[in-house]
């Protein structure tokens, strides 16, 4: 496919005012952030794309919406960015309701955004990878700072105000080995575990792709669930209105939900959440495998739900709510291990 201008990229988007920009993006065959920047000087600011100058101004504008996605889940948070900690390399944000791990390299392309459907004006700050992959969006919402983020966006303006996008390949990091290794050492190393976050060291150390280690540990550790193990998770999540955690990522952020679940709303491929300061949409037909994994830490054994692609990418991963020095809530342990196991199929 020909490069498109970005003429060329606004023609088809005015022709296609429903369609939504990653289908945009993907049918052009272009970047989303290619998408966006083809409407510099028109509605789009190029701006710093620096994620710790974000962070210091973020709570200047109040009520937002934090919006952060993968491939096949988009994970939306209402709420104010509070409890900063600012990194070089690695930043957080701990909020009560915007709870964020930023992974500051990563970012390197920004754009604030204003769309206008009759009446509505909707204003954004949108960040991307180097590629043009989006990493995190930062939407107002009616009781946001409107001065603030006019005064942000006039602070972080770009000269480069071009309409011209040229993505970068992202090298995949080496995510180990998916056969070869010894499982009886991962295993071992997997039973001497103290802390949940040993878990990546443990990987790195052995070589060992994250998804073949839960696929090969053994099922007092790992278990794969039955197909439409995602709805049977929801369904049972809002039953209970435990407290877990709901974890979507990509190579530059990882966006945390911590509370119950309620308003569960399937709708085609999609599973969506859709509650007052939470909406997630997963599209639950991306998901190949599902596992509930048990790792344990010096305060017994912590379990998690966590689906994977047909590529091996995880998608999403939950957890009990749960403090450091705590034992894993009884009532979350149940829920997972009373979800439906999936059976081998005859050869």
């Amino acid at each position: 496919m020909t490069a498109k201008t970005p003429a060329e990229i606004r023609a088809y988007r005015a022709e296609n005012p429903k369609m939504r920009e990653r289908d945009i993006a993907a049918n052009l065959g272009v970047s989303e952030a290619a998408l966006v920047a083809a409407e510099c000087g028109i509605s789009v600011i190029r701006i710093d794309a620096n994620p710790n100058r974000l962070l210091e101004r973020a709570p200047e504008l109040g009520e937002v919406m934090a919006l952060s996605r993968n491939e096949s889940a988009v994970h939306e948070k209402i709420g104010v960015y509070e409890n900063i900690q600012i990194g070089e390399k690695t930043s957080l944000t701990l909020g009560e309701n915007i709870d964020l791990r930023i992974f500051n390299w990563v970012w390197a392309h920004a754009f604030a955004v204003t769309k206008t459907d009759g009446e509505t004006v909707r204003r954004s700050l949108q960040y991307f990878d180097k590629s043009g992959e989006a990493v995190h969006k930062v939407h107002l919402r009616p009781a946001s700072n409107l001065e603030a983020y006019e005064k942000i966006v006039a602070d972080f303006r770009l000269e480069d105000q071009s309409q011209e996008f040229v993505a970068e390949a992202f090298t995949k990091l080496a995510s180990g080995r998916k056969e070869g290794f010894d499982v009886d050492e991962l295993r071992s190393s997997w039973s001497k575990m103290t802390d949940t976050h040993e878990f990546f060291g443990m990987l790195k150390k052995l070589d060992i792709d994250r998804q073949a280690a839960v696929q090969h540990v053994g099922n007092d550790f790992a278990w794969q669930l039955a197909d439409g193990a995602a709805e049977e998770f929801f369904r049972k999540a809002a039953e209970t209105q435990i407290n877990l955690m709901c974890f979507v990522a990509n190579r530059g952020i990882v966006q945390i939900h911590t509370g119950p679940v309620s308003n569960i709303q399937p709708m085609g491929p999609w599973v969506n959440v859709m509650d007052p300061t939470f909406h997630l949409h997963l599209r639950a037909d991306h998901i190949a495998e599902a596992w509930a994994v048990r790792k344990p830490t010096k305060d017994g054994h912590v379990t998690s739900v966590e689906a994977y692609d047909k590529n091996g990418e995880m998608i999403i991963q939950f957890f009990g709510k749960r403090k450091e020095g705590n034992v894993e809530m009884a009532e979350w342990r149940s829920l997972v291990e009373g979800l439906a196991v999936r059976t081998a199929v005859a050869a």
